[in-house]
C-alpha cells in the first residue's frame, strides 16, 4: 500500500465489506483497487458528514487512470472502511477542480 496523506497518520490499511464491494461494482463499475487509489493520489479532498450512528466522511479524488471518484468511508480502529464509491457528480467535479491540492 502506498502512503496515505498526513491526515490519516494511524491508518494501516483498508477494510472491505464484500456486500458493499459487490454493490459498488454492480452499480458503478468501480473496483476496490480504484477506490483505494483515490486515497493515494493527489489532489485528495476529504469532508465530514454528520450522521447518527457512525461518523462518515467523503473523499473526492482520482484513480491512477484519472477517473474522478467520490468515496464514502469511516475509520474503524486502524482501518479505513469503504462504505460506497461512485463517479463524482458534475457538481462534485466542479468543486474538486477548484479545491487546493492536498
Amino acid at each position: 500500500m502506498g502512503d496515505l496523506p498526513d491526515f490519516f497518520p494511524d491508518i494501516e490499511g483498508f477494510q472491505w465489506d464484500q456486500g458493499n464491494s459487490s454493490k459498488n461494482w454492480a452499480r458503478h463499475r468501480v473496483s476496490q483497487t480504484e477506490a483505494e487509489q483515490v486515497f493515494l493520489n493527489r489532489p485528495l479532498v476529504v469532508a465530514g458528514a454528520p450522521l447518527k450512528n457512525e461518523p462518515r466522511q467523503f473523499a473526492f479524488g482520482q484513480t491512477d487512470a484519472g477517473r474522478l471518484l467520490t468515496v464514502v468511508f469511516t475509520i474503524r480502529g486502524s482501518l479505513l472502511r469503504v462504505i460506497s464509491v461512485r463517479p463524482m457528480s458534475r457538481r462534485e467535479r466542479r468543486g474538486y477542480g477548484e479545491a487546493p491540492e492536498s
